[in-house]
């Protein structure tokens, strides 16, 4: 596990922040005897870790490559002038096509995902941004997202488990209006009761239970989640990028299951040129201990790694945007 410096956290705490990122739906009877505490302790300590800030929020992980989206990654490298790099982080945060936007510190400083239904019209999103902002952009690189393993917070525990993928093959699953307005509810607000669902977007209990277990089965809802605030555990989080030299099927198995044994790891992202394993840790050391390690095993396979500090990790509005617009459209 992981030394938490900042707020401490009991073996209890621990265990109900994992269960709840594997899924923060999960009935309170179900996670009260997991952690062998009764259900009101079990709330009481949700309803902490809420009030301290440590849980920021409970989210919806919606997978755009099942909504016939293509994930793209940007790469950007910014010129020292505050106002323009607040001016670039509003456009993104207001835009209907960005799915996550993470601020850095190292190679790059900034890094963000977009999702478009074309290699055309990412081409037309890419540019109208550079154009927009060519002043305070130094350098950039893209790539597209071909999938993601999305590993449960295992540093908290010590406790392997598999991680969830999302990405993939592009699939366009038919949604109606209905759809696009529980996903629009859920995304931000994954623990919303039923009955409040089913109100706010005026329909039934089981018509909403019915509709969430058929997203899940076409892989577009993937995992109900919590955000947490590092900063107030003490932890940081490193995007390791790593450069292959070769990458036969027989590697790409082995460094999966290599990685999948490190409890630090919170994702491992396959883009088409690079891989990039992200990692909660308590400093740099770990992280530098963890990824020499990883060299180490995999000298044939590894040509570097750049290291990048993740000092912000937003899930932005972006995918709201996009589900209000669809909502919209679907009932023309």
């Amino acid at each position: 596990m992981v030394e938490i410096v900042g707020i401490k956290l009991d073996k209890a705490d621990r265990i109900i922040l994992a269960e709840l990122d594997k899924n923060c739906r999960i009935p309170m009877n179900k996670l009260a005897k997991i952690t062998r505490k009764s259900r009101q302790s079990v709330e009481y300590r949700i309803i902490r870790l809420v009030e301290r800030g440590i849980i920021t929020a409970f989210k919806a992980a919606i997978n755009p490559h099942k909504m016939g989206y293509r994930i793209y990654k940007l790469y950007l490298q910014l010129k020292n002038v505050p106002e323009q790099k607040q001016k670039l982080l509003e456009y993104l945060r207001s835009s209907p096509n960005v799915y996550w936007l993470g601020e850095c510190d190292g190679t790059w400083d900034l890094v963000f995902a977009v999702y478009a239904k074309s290699e055309y019209e990412f081409y037309d999103l890419k540019n109208d941004l550079f154009s927009k902002f060519n002043e305070v952009i130094v350098n950039r690189y893209g790539d597209a997202l071909l999938d993601v393993m999305q590993y449960p917070k295992m540093y908290f525990t010590n406790s392997i488990t598999k991680p969830t993928i999302f990405g993939g093959e592009i699939v366009k699953n038919e949604l109606d209006q209905l759809d696009y307005l529980i996903l629009q509810e859920i995304v931000n607000n994954a623990k919303i009761p039923m009955i409040e669902l089913a109100t706010r977007v005026k329909s039934t209990p089981p018509t909403i239970s019915s509709r969430l277990k058929r997203m899940e089965e076409l892989g577009i809802i993937i995992q109900y989640r919590i955000s947490v605030d590092l900063d107030k555990l003490g932890l940081e989080m490193y995007k390791a990028i790593v450069h292959l030299e070769k990458y036969t099927k027989e590697d790409e198995k082995r460094l999966l299951e290599y990685v999948s044994g490190i409890p630090n790891i919170q994702y491992f992202i396959r883009n088409n040129w690079d891989l990039e394993p992200e990692l909660v840790v308590s400093n740099y050391h770990e992280y530098r201990e963890i990824t020499d390690e990883l060299r180490k095993n995999f000298p044939q396979v590894i040509r570097n790694v750049e290291a990048v500090l993740m000092k912000s990790d937003e899930w932005t509005p972006g995918f709201g945007n996009m589900l209000s617009n669809k909502q919209e459209k679907a009932k023309v």
